[in-house]
C-alpha cells in the first residue's frame, strides 16, 4: 500500500464525512469502512472508462447497500466520470461536481440520498431497498453471458465484462438476495462477484441480536466460490480476493470482507456510525486520526485526481479504445450482427419487426388472452432477437415459453438460449429482468397476477428507473375459480395502476393483445405490465366493432349507437368487455342507446388530448357504468360521482367460474340493470 493509496482512501473517507455532515443526513459508517475495498476495485481492477461510462463492455459496479451512496459519489467525482444525456451521448461536464457533493441529499443535486439510475452517470441501477442491487446484478451477469454467446466470434471477443455488487448485512438478510444467489449459483455465473461488507451492524444494533447464520457456508451451499478478506484495510489482501474471482471460471464469487463500520471514527462499530452523521467534533476527531486537514472541508489533495487518472482512467481508456477498434473490425467482418448490436445499444427495433404479428379472426369461443399473448410473444421475439425471458416456474400456465426454432434454454451449458427458467422466485425474477433491461436487452418475466405482490418492489424500481421491463401476469381475476381467494387477485390491479410510469394493459381479446404487444415492444423508457386471462374470451368481430388499434390510445369506442349521443356508457377492461357488449345488446334491444368503451390502458388514455378523451367519454353523458373483476378503486375518475361501478369489494371465493360470476354480479343482466337505473335517474333530473 503506497502513500498515494493511503491518501486516496482517506480522501474518499473525508469527502464522505463532509458531505454527510453538511447535509446533516446520511450513513457515514459504511463509506468509511469500505473505502479501501471500493478504492482497490476501482483503481486496480474495474474495467471502466470514466470518459465513456456507458461503453458496452465495461464492468458494472452496483452499490447494493445504497445508503452508502456518499462512497459512490466520491468515487465518481475523484475519477472524473463524465455525464451522459438521455440520448446516450457523453457530455463534457462531470457526472458529479464538487458542488454536487456539497449539496448531497439536497434538491436537484446529482448526489441524492441513494443511487438513482438515469439521474447520475456512473450509476448502473437504482438501489436503496436492500437486496435489490445484488438481485439486479444477477440479471446483468446473465445479460453479459448471453451477449457473449450471441456476438462473440472465434476471432473477436466483444463481451467479457464482469459484474460487481457491494452488499451489506441488510442485503444478506433480505429474502430477495437468497432467491438471486440461488439462481446465480445454479446458472454458474462466473462473471458475477458480490462483495459482502460484513460489519455486523444494522440500525437496531449489532447483528448478534438478529443474524447469526454462517453466510459463507450458505453461499457454498448455493454453489458459489467464497473467499474471505479478514482486514478491510489490507489492499493486498483485497487485491488477492479480486484476482481469485477473476480466475474462477465455473461459479459466482462471494468476497466476504470483515470490516469496521465507521473506521477511524469515535463511534466505530456502533449503530450511530451506521445511520447518523458523526457531528462536527466527531468529524474533526476522525480527520485527526486519518491525517486529513482540519481547517478545510471537502479537501482533495492535488495528487489524488491525477493518481486516479493514472489508474482507472488510463486503464479504462485503453480498454475502451481497444474495444472500439475491435468493434470496427467486427463491423467489417460481420455487418449484420454488428448492426443488431448497435440497435440494442440505442434501444431501436429491427426494420419491419411487426410485420409478422398475427391477426385473429372473429370467434365467439375465442381463446384466453394468455394463449394469444404467447403466440404474439413468440412472433415478436423471433423478429427481435434480443427479447428473452421466462417465468417464475409457471411458463406452461403463463404461456411465455418461446416456441420458435432455435429459441433454446439459457442454462450453464448453453448461454445462447432465450428461455430463462427463473424458478419459484417472483421477487428475484423481476429484479433479474430489470438487470437485463439495464444492459439494454428486452426482457420479460411472468407469473400469476396475485403474486405480483411478491415482486412489487422490483416492479416499482423498473418504473422509477424508466427501463422497458415487461411484467406479464396471467390468472387476472376471480375467473381462476376453484383456486379460491388466495389465488384470486382483487387489489393488485389498483396497486399496479398506482405506480407512476408503469403502463398497465388488460386486453379484452386476442386482437387487443396483438396491439398491446405492438405498443409494448416499441417502448424505450417505460415498463409495462400485461394482465391476461386464464379463461377463453371471445375474439370480437371487428367488421362491426371498433378497431383494436385503439389500444394505442388507451381506450376507444368499441360499440356505439348508430347515430347521435348515447344515453349510457359502459366501460370495461379485459374479460368484462365481452360482458359489457352483451349488456349493450340487451339495452339496444330495449331501445336504450348505449356505448361500450374498452379501456385496456388507463395510463395511455390519460395522456391523450382532452378532445379525444371527450370524444370517447362525452362530458354530457353522465350515466356511466364501469365493470371490472377487481377493486373499484380509481374507476370513479371515469364514471363520475353519479356513475355505477361493478367490481369487487371483498376477496373472492372457491367455486366454479359461472357460480362466481353470478355470486358477485358479473352478468349481462346485472350490468343492464345498473345502466337502466342510471338512465332513469338521468331522465328524471332532466
Amino acid at each position: 500500500m503506497t502513500d498515494l493509496d493511503t491518501l486516496s482512501v482517506n480522501t474518499i473517507r473525508g469527502l464522505c464525512m463532509d458531505a454527510i455532515q453538511q447535509a446533516n443526513s446520511g450513513h457515514p459508517g459504511t463509506p468509511m469502512g469500505m473505502a479501501p475495498v471500493a478504492y482497490t476495485l476501482w483503481q486496480r481492477f474495474l474495467r471502466f472508462d470514466p470518459a465513456d461510462p456507458i461503453w458496452p463492455n465495461r464492468d458494472r459496479f452496483v452499490l447494493s447497500e445504497g445508503h452508502a451512496s456518499a462512497l459512490l459519489w466520491s468515487l465518481l467525482h475523484l475519477t472524473g466520470v463524465r455525464a451522459v444525456d438521455p440520448d446516450y451521448e457523453v457530455l463534457g461536464r462531470p457526472a458529479v461536481t464538487l458542488d454536487d457533493l456539497k449539496s448531497f441529499r439536497q434538491l436537484d443535486s446529482r448526489c441524492p440520498g441513494h443511487p438513482e439510475y438515469r439521474w447520475t452517470s456512473g450509476v448502473e441501477t437504482t438501489t436503496g431497498p436492500l437486496g435489490q442491487g445484488v438481485a439486479t446484478s444477477v440479471g446483468m451477469a446473465i445479460a453479459g453471458q448471453w451477449l457473449a454467446a450471441r456476438f462473440n466470434r472465434d476471432d473477436f471477443t466483444l463481451f467479457d465484462f464482469d459484474v460487481y455488487a457491494l452488499a451489506g448485512d441488510g442485503c444478506m438478510m433480505e429474502g430477495i438476495s437468497a432467491e438471486a444467489a440461488s439462481m446465480a449459483g445454479h446458472l454458474q455465473l462466473s462473471n458475477l462477484c458480490w462483495i459482502y461488507d460484513s460489519n455486523r451492524v444494522t440500525i437496531e444494533g449489532h447483528t448478534d441480536i438478529t443474524f447469526t447464520e454462517d453466510v459463507a457456508a450458505r453461499f457454498l451451499a448455493y454453489g458459489w466460490n467464497v473467499t474471505t478478506v479478514t482486514d478491510a484495510n489490507d489492499l493486498d489482501q483485497i487485491g488477492r480476493a479480486f484476482r481469485t474471482f477473476q480466475a474462477e471460471t465455473g461459479r459466482p464469487t462471494l468476497v466476504l470482507v470483515h470490516s469496521h463500520i465507521g473506521y477511524g471514527s469515535p463511534v466505530e462499530d456502533s449503530p450511530k456510525a451506521h445511520g447518523a452523521p458523526f457531528g462536527p467534533e466527531g468529524v474533526r476527531a476522525t480527520k485527526r486520526v486519518l491525517g486529513i486537514p482540519l481547517d478545510e472541508d471537502f479537501h482533495i489533495p492535488d495528487s489524488v485526481p491525477g493518481w486516479f487518472a493514472q489508474g482507472i482512467g488510463a486503464r479504462g481508456a485503453e480498454l475502451r479504445t481497444g474495444w472500439a477498434k475491435t468493434f470496427d473490425a467486427y463491423r467489417s467482418a460481420y455487418p449484420d450482427v454488428a448492426e443488431e448490436l448497435e440497435r440494442i445499444q440505442r434501444r431501436e427495433l429491427p426494420d419491419g419487426w411487426d410485420t409478422a404479428l398475427p391477426t385473429f379472426p372473429a370467434d365467439p369461443l375465442g381463446l384466453a388472452t394468455r394463449d394469444s399473448s404467447g403466440q404474439v410473444l413468440s412472433a415478436v421475439a423471433e423478429a427481435v432477437p434480443w427479447i428473452l425471458g421466462g417465468s417464475a416456474d409457471l411458463a406452461p400456465s403463463t404461456k411465455t415459453r418461446l416456441t420458435f426454432g432455435g429459441a433454446g434454454d439459457f442454462q450453464p451449458d448453453d448461454r445462447s438460449g432465450r428461455n430463462l427458467h427463473l424458478g419459484v422466485r417472483e421477487h428475484g425474477a423481476a429484479a433479474v429482468a430489470n438487470g437485463m433491461a439495464l444492459t439494454k436487452l428486452r426482457p420479460y418475466w411472468s407469473g400469476f397476477l396475485i403474486f405480483s405482490d411478491y415482486a412489487k418492489a422490483a416492479i416499482r424500481l423498473s418504473a422509477l428507473m424508466e427501463i422497458p421491463t415487461v411484467h406479464i401476469f396471467t390468472h387476472d381475476s376471480i375467473g381462476v375459480g376453484e383456486d379460491g381467494p388466495t389465488h384470486q387477485p382483487v387489489e393488485q390491479l389498483a396497486g399496479l395502476r398506482a405506480t407512476p410510469g408503469l403502463l398497465v394493459f388488460r386486453p379484452a381479446d386476442a386482437n387487443e393483445v396483438v396491439e398491446t404487444w405492438r405498443v409494448v415492444t416499441a417502448l424505450r423508457r417505460e415498463p409495462a405490465a400485461l394482465i391476461l386471462s386464464r379463461q377463453a374470451l371471445p375474439t370480437f368481430d371487428r367488421s362491426r366493432l371498433g378497431a383494436a388499434s385503439g389500444v394505442a390510445r388507451g381506450a376507444y369506442v368499441l360499440a356505439d349507437v348508430p347515430s347521435g349521443e348515447p344515453k349510457v356508457i359502459l366501460l370495461a377492461t379485459g374479460s368484462e368487455v365481452s360482458l359489457a357488449l352483451a349488456a349493450h345488446d340487451e339495452l339496444t334491444a330495449e331501445g336504450i342507446a348505449s356505448r361500450v368503451v374498452s379501456m385496456p390502458c388507463w395510463e395511455l388514455f390519460d395522456r391523450q388530448p382532452q378532445e379525444y378523451r371527450d370524444q370517447v367519454l362525452p362530458p354530457a353523458v353522465t350515466a356511466r357504468v364501469a365493470v371490472e373483476q377487481a377493486s373499484t378503486l380509481g374507476w370513479d375518475r371515469y364514471v363520475g360521482a353519479g356513475g355505477g361501478i361493478l367490481g369487487m369489494h371483498t376477496f373472492g371465493a372457491s367455486a366454479p367460474l359461472k357460480q362466481l360470476l353470478t355470486k358477485f354480479g358479473f352478468t349481462p343482466e346485472r350490468v343492464s340493470q345498473v345502466a337502466r337505473e342510471l338512465v332513469r335517474v338521468e331522465e328524471a333530473m332532466t
